[in-house]
């Protein structure tokens, strides 16, 4: 089933919207604000968020802007904001359709699908991820072996195969899987960093996917 995270600070469109998305048999999250979004897109691991720009904690770009720190889930920005410059904003911050308030619901549902379908073949890409003698699908959040994972775990493993041979900083992984208050609690990393070596690698002591950099971040090496 298809997961889809909604984020909108009008508590009677997320409603209406939830009944459209489970009466078309979606499974749905939803959340009120930037932060709880980005909390709810690290545990609930959506197919798609659909988005709203004008939230009361963080601007919904910013919101994009962390998403695509560690996913590319599909984003379709839902905003009142019909200017040409907050289309060009939110598009050139990641997001993949941006739909106009008040819109069609008939209309909405053709661009998920539309939408989804674009991605596919991405996604097929990440459904065999080879680490030591596991693979690993972050379509399907399954590892091979039997092997479980916490949601947290997943939060960091993600950010990191989606990102393959690149620096991605401590202060990226905090932001992203434990949130903006989190940023100086580097011991958090070490600890979960170990977790999953141990889950993963062939020898935690001496990995050669899940690598650290020291006193700048972890990087996934292929």
């Amino acid at each position: 089933m298809t997961r889809i995270l909604v984020v909108d600070d009008e508590p009677q469109l997320l409603r209406a919207l939830r009944i459209n998305l489970v009466a078309r048999h979606y499974e749905v999250a939803v959340a009120p604000d930037g932060s709880s979004a980005l909390r709810q897109a690290a545990e609930f691991h959506p197919d798609l968020v659909l988005l709203d720009l004008g939230l009361p904690d963080l601007d919904g770009v910013d919101v994009i802007h962390g998403l695509r720190g560690w996913t590319s889930v599909p984003i379709v920005v839902l905003s009142g904001r019909a200017g040409n410059q907050d289309k060009i904003e939110a598009l050139d911050a990641g997001a993949d359709d941006y739909v106009t308030k008040p819109f069609d619901i008939e209309e909405l549902f053709a661009r998920i699908r539309a939408v989804t379908r674009r991605v596919g073949l991405h996604e097929a890409e990440l459904a065999s991820v080879q680490i030591g003698d596991h693979l690993v699908d972050l379509s399907n959040k399954t590892v091979s072996g039997d092997v479980r994972l916490t949601p947290t775990e997943w939060g960091i493993l993600e950010l990191l195969l989606r990102n393959p041979g690149k620096l991605v900083s401590q202060r990226q992984l905090l932001t992203e899987v434990w949130g903006r208050n989190h940023v100086k609690e580097t011991h958090y990393l070490r600890q979960y960093m170990a977790q999953l070596r141990k889950k993963l690698e062939r020898d935690p002591a001496h990995p050669v996917h899940l690598i650290t950099e020291s006193g700048m971040g972890y990087r996934f090496r292929p």
